[in-house]
C-alpha cells in the first residue's frame, strides 16, 4: 500500500477482524505501548470489534504520562529562579506536579513558553543573550535525537546560557519491568513504530524469548493495527515467541544508526523513576560527562525536592496495563482533561485522555 487511505480501508479491516475472529482461541492479553497507537485503536473503534478471547491493556506509551513528580517540581523551580526562560512541548506544561503545572508557575509570573522542537528552545538562547534558556526535554528515544543535536550545536557555538532537563526514558527496559512483574498478565506485545524507527528492534529479541511472548512491531494506522494484533494473535496461538516487523516502510531491525550515534554521544543510560513505575534500571537517558555544564539539574542545584503524589489518581495502574482508565473511580468526574489528576489525562497520547475523547457514551470494550 502507497497511501494514506489505503491504510484505512473498512473492507480489509472488515477481513482482518473476521480473520481475528476466527483464529482466536487461546485468550491473550495484548498490550499496545505507545499512545498514538492507544488514540487510533479508540478513535476506530477498534477496541469494541475485538472477540472475546483478545484482552487488550494499554502500556507507558506516553513520555509525558511517565515524567516523574520530582522532575516536574524541579522544572518548576527553575522556570521561577529570576532570569530564566523555561521551554518545553505543550502536553508538558499542563502535567500536575506536587504543587501544580509549569502553565500554573507561568500564570505565577514565571517565563515559560511553548516549543515545538528542542531547536526552537536553542533559538531562544540565540534570541536572549542575557536570560538562561532551559529546555525540559521529554520523550522516548524518538526525540531524543533532537535533543541531542541542540545540545551539541550549543556546543559548537558556545552558547553559554542554554541548558537542557533531561527526562528522555528508553522503552525497552520499560517492557521488561513489566513483563517481569510477579502479577503480570501480558502475554504478547504491540511495539512501538516511532522508536523502533530511530532504536531498532533487536533489544526486543532477547524480551522476547526470556519471556516467551511474541512482539510484532507497529504503525499507527488502522489497518496497521488490525494486521498487528492478528499476527500476534496468532503467533500466541501457534506458541511462537519472537519479534516480526510489520512496519518495514519506517522500520529495520538495526534502526537509525546517525540518531543512534548522535544520542550515544550527548547522553548516557541512567537509571530513571517512571510515574506509577517507581525506578526502572538503565531505562533513562542522563547527559553525558562532555556535555555535563549543560546540564540544568546542575546548573540550578536545588537540592533535594519532596514530590507529592496524588493520593486519588490511579494513573500508575493505568500506565502499568493494571486498570482501564474508565474503571478509575475518579475518571471524567474528579479527574478531567479541564482539572486534571493525573498525566494520561493531560498528554495527547495519554490513555485517559483517549478514553474521554473517543469512547466516553460508547462503552467502548467496557467489559474487557
Amino acid at each position: 500500500m502507497r497511501y494514506l487511505d489505503e491504510f484505512r480501508d473498512a473492507a480489509t479491516a472488515r477481513a482482518l477482524l473476521e480473520r481475528l475472529r476466527r483464529d482466536a482461541h487461546r485468550p491473550v492479553t495484548l498490550m499496545e505501548v505507545c499512545g498514538g497507537q492507544t488514540h487510533t485503536l479508540l478513535r476506530y473503534g477498534i477496541v469494541e470489534l475485538l472477540p472475546p478471547a483478545v484482552r487488550l491493556v494499554h502500556g507507558p506509551g506516553c513520555p509525558v504520562c511517565v515524567t516523574g513528580v520530582e522532575l516536574i517540581d524541579r522544572a518548576r523551580a527553575i522556570a521561577s529562579t529570576h532570569g530564566v526562560i523555561l521551554a518545553s512541548f505543550g502536553d508538558m506544561l499542563r502535567v500536575p506536579g506536587s504543587h501544580g503545572d509549569l502553565l500554573g508557575a507561568r500564570a505565577a509570573g514565571a517565563d515559560v513558553r511553548l516549543v515545538l522542537s528542542p531547536l526552537d528552545a536553542l533559538q531562544l538562547a540565540r534570541a536572549h543573550p542575557t536570560r538562561e534558556v532551559v529546555f525540559f526535554a521529554v520523550g522516548f528515544e524518538t526525540t531524543a535525537p533532537a535533543t541531542a543535536l541542540a545540545l551539541r550545536l550549543a556546543r559548537e557555538e558556545r552558547l553559554a546560557n542554554f541548558s537542557v532537563l533531561a527526562a528522555h526514558v528508553r522503552v525497552p527496559p520499560a517492557i521488561e519491568a513489566i513483563l517481569a512483574a510477579p502479577d503480570n498478565e501480558v502475554t504478547a506485545l504491540i511495539a512501538a513504530g516511532h522508536v523502533c524507527a530511530v532504536m531498532g528492534f533487536w533489544e526486543y529479541e532477547p524480551l522476547a524469548t526470556r519471556f516467551g511472548v511474541p512482539v510484532v512491531v507497529a504503525g499507527f494506522e488502522p489497518l496497521d493495527l488490525l494486521l498487528g494484533i492478528t499476527r500476534a494473535v496468532a503467533a500466541h496461538d501457534a506458541g511462537q515467541a519472537g519479534v516480526e516487523n510489520l512496519y518495514p516502510r519506517a522500520v529495520t531491525r538495526e534502526g537509525n544508526r546517525a540518531a543512534q550515534a548522535l544520542i550515544g554521544e550527548v547522553f548516557v543510560v541512567a537509571d530513571r523513576p517512571w510515574r506509577g513505575l517507581g525506578v526502572i534500571p538503565q531505562s533513562g537517558l542522563d547527559l553525558a560527562p562532555a556535555y555535563a555544564d549543560l546540564d540544568a539539574a546542575a546548573r540550578f542545584p536545588l537540592g533535594e525536592i519532596t514530590a507529592v503524589e496524588s493520593t486519588v489518581c490511579r494513573a500508575g495502574e493505568v500506565l502499568r496495563g493494571r486498570l482501564r482508565p474508565d474503571a478509575c473511580p475518579a475518571f471524567a468526574s474528579a479527574c478531567t482533561p479541564e482539572h486534571p489528576l493525573g498525566a494520561p489525562m493531560v498528554s495527547s497520547e495519554g490513555a485517559c485522555a483517549a478514553y474521554v475523547r473517543f469512547a466516553a457514551g460508547r462503552g467502548a470494550g467496557s467489559s474487557r
